[in-house]
């Protein structure tokens, strides 16, 4: 063998060697920025799962202390609705972020789609099983009825009415069923 080959394997086994027999390194110390972490996971409560969220989660949520504490109620957030564990995909979250991404496209008028009523019934709901539209234009009043054939927890046979009074598409929710615990997508 040419010395430089054998000079070059001395070398690879040396460092070989001096990597296999060191220490592991101590876990590096969560140097996340806190304000940035914070503002993250505020967003993600006051934004993506403001409507699906419950009030005990939420103050639960509210409570925690590091970024770790926080990514892992996120993962343990979309698990417990996940309607089949232990598999790669979760069919719940991947709903709601579709549902959440329609209600920007389709219901966006001086604010953001997912703060709007029909936004939010979206979300929480889906999407109506029929809608009944009469569109404003140039300063005339528009409607809309949304109705659920069924929404869990709630009941059967369900109206949800909206008004736009300036014909601008800002919808308001004018009439809706007696609310008791959503569904979940």
């Amino acid at each position: 063998m040419p010395p430089e080959r054998v000079y070059a394997l001395v070398l690879f086994v040396s460092f070989w060697t001096g990597l296999s027999c060191a220490q592991p390194a101590a876990p590096a110390p969560d140097r996340r920025n806190a304000a940035v972490g914070l503002s993250a996971f505020e967003k993600w409560l006051d934004e993506d799962v403001a409507y699906i969220i419950a009030p005990q989660e939420r103050a639960d949520a509210l409570r925690l202390q590091t970024g770790s504490q926080r990514d892992e109620f996120v993962v343990q957030f979309w698990l417990r609705r996940d309607p089949t564990p232990g598999t790669a995909k979760n069919e719940f979250k991947e709903e709601h972020y579709r549902r959440l991404a329609y209600a920007n496209e389709h219901f966006a008028s001086r604010i953001p789609g997912w703060k709007t009523d029909r936004g939010r019934i979206y979300i929480t709901y889906g999407p109506p099983d029929q809608i009944e539209a009469h569109p404003g234009y140039a300063g005339k009043a528009g409607s809309e009825v949304w109705r659920y054939r069924f929404i869990e927890g709630i009941g059967a046979s369900l109206a949800y009415g909206f008004t736009d009074r300036n014909g601008n598409g800002d919808y308001v929710l004018t009439s809706e069923p007696p609310q008791r615990s959503p569904r979940r997508p």
